[in-house]
């Protein structure tokens, strides 16, 4: 069953990766017209608009992937200090409490995209709405948050993210 659920997990994560590559993609693109058209006086109408955009997709695009592989930044200079059921311990509550920041944080984006919705919002040059991407941050945040459960949840149960297909130790 959890294999099942992994499985289902991976293929959301892969998902919100994709779309922050494309953030990515659409960022560079984007300054590198710009930058090239003001060498030519023409610079691109709604750059930094795209830009600021684009850096929404790729941040929160990218929260899961990065959860899935382990890498966000930790700091481990109480490990060697700790026992080893602190540890443990530590690396059961941690993504949990990831796991409620990031669903605080699709609530609040839930919101201010109601409130966008309601007030029109729109970027300042080219009127790209901003509801559009405040929900695609909420379904990026709860993708992020349902990942770090299941990585708590196989913390609890003592399996390895690496038994699902993806090494860690990059």
């Amino acid at each position: 069953m959890r294999a099942i659920i992994w499985q289902w997990a991976d293929r959301l994560i892969s998902l919100s990766a994709f779309v922050g590559t494309v953030g990515l993609m659409v960022g560079v693109v984007d300054i590198l017209i710009d930058v090239v058209g003001r060498e030519f006086h023409m610079p691109l109408k709604g750059a930094q608009d795209i830009s600021q955009m684009a850096m929404v997709t790729m941040v929160f695009g990218g929260m899961a992937i990065a959860d899935r592989m382990n890498s966000h930044i930790a700091v481990d200079i109480f490990e060697g200090v700790f026992s080893e059921r602190l540890n443990r311990i530590t690396q059961i509550i941690a993504p949990l409490i990831g796991a409620l920041v990031f669903v605080m944080l699709a609530k609040a984006m839930w919101d201010a995209a109601a409130l966008s919705r309601m007030l029109n919002l729109a970027t300042n040059i080219i009127y790209l709405p901003k509801a559009w991407f405040q929900y695609m941050a909420v379904v990026m945040s709860v993708i992020t948050a349902l990942a770090m459960i299941l990585r708590a949840v196989d913390n609890i149960l003592g399996r390895p993210m690496t038994e699902h297909g993806i090494d860690t130790t990059l």
